[in-house]
């Protein structure tokens, strides 16, 4: 694999420009053997702040395990936008993200961000692909990402035959929980402005969190709440629980309209716990996770 090394994190409002000459170009090919490597990122405390204000949990000498993943998101879209990847931007659904934290990161940790993709198959509804993350601190691997996208109608062209999984609703194997709506359930109130308000702090400028006419041209009715915020969120009901090394792992179901109102549960497993965004009435999942132990397998190997 080829090791890119850029300066400075890519623009997000740029690349997603970019993307849409990509999506007329049409792509198609193998995924691109590349590896993009962004070294010494200092994390800005007023931006680590502000983002603590907008997804939940405390100010802390330590990063929430989802920081570095909104770290590395850049560098994912420039993988996705150049116009040599097989797969679209536009209109791409994320269905799963794991997050591994293998060891608390210090706020003051100046981090070395790798990322590339793999894994592109065949999915019921068109094609899927991973985008892998690490965070590195002096050498030392400290968090691993891997994030799941589906292009629908597109083909898996290099895919060797190989067909993705599929589980509820045509989402690709993640967790393997169920949880029933309970009357201690945490009801969120989810306002009109929460994707510009995660936008303002990730840069994820995305047209279908933004503005509801933008996510009508891609099927929603109204503009759909950031799968990363809503992950965050959950997760910084249970931060002062967890414990130094972890891997969360989310499947993102339905997606979450804006305004709207969930229900946010959560249940201690035996090595971990499990939550849920319900939906109200009985309606299914906006999202599944859990939180256990690392697990190897769902993660990269150490480069």
């Amino acid at each position: 694999m080829q090791t890119q090394t850029v300066t400075e994190a890519p623009r997000l409002g740029k690349l997603y420009l970019q993307a849409v000459v990509t999506a007329r170009l049409g792509g198609g090919g193998a995924l691109p053997d590349t590896e993009l490597v962004l070294p010494d990122q200092v994390v800005d405390p007023g931006h680590l702040a502000a983002y603590v204000r907008v997804c939940g949990g405390s100010r802390r000498d330590r990063l929430p395990a989802t920081y570095p993943h909104l770290l590395a998101f850049p560098l994912q879209v420039r993988l996705l936008a150049d116009r040599k990847f097989p797969l679209p931007l536009p209109g791409l659904v994320h269905l799963r993200n794991v997050c591994t934290q293998h060891r608390p990161i210090a706020t003051d940790d100046p981090l070395t961000l790798r990322v590339h993709a793999e894994r592109l198959v065949a999915h019921p509804k068109g094609a899927q692909v991973d985008l892998v993350a690490t965070a590195e601190v002096s050498g030392e691997r400290v968090w691993s990402g891997r994030s799941t996208y589906l292009a629908r109608g597109s083909d898996a062209h290099g895919a060797h035959g190989a067909t993705a999984p599929a589980t509820v609703d045509g989402v690709a194997a993640g967790p393997a929980v169920e949880l029933a709506d309970d009357p201690a359930a945490a009801v969120w109130r989810i306002p009109a402005d929460a994707g510009r308000r995660y936008a303002a702090v990730s840069g994820d400028v995305n047209p279908i969190h933004l503005n509801a006419l933008a996510a009508r041209v891609f099927g929603f009715p109204r503009a759909i709440a950031h799968g990363m915020w809503c992950k965050a969120r959950a997760l910084a009901a249970v931060e002062a629980r967890l414990p130094d090394a972890f891997a969360v792992d989310v499947a993102f179901r339905k997606p979450v309209l804006l305004p709207s109102t969930v229900h946010h549960v959560v249940r201690r497993a035996a090595d971990g716990w499990d939550f849920a965004l319900l939906r109200p009435n009985g309606e299914g999942a906006h999202l599944v996770g859990t939180v256990r132990p690392p697990a190897d397998e769902v993660l990269p190997a150490p480069r």
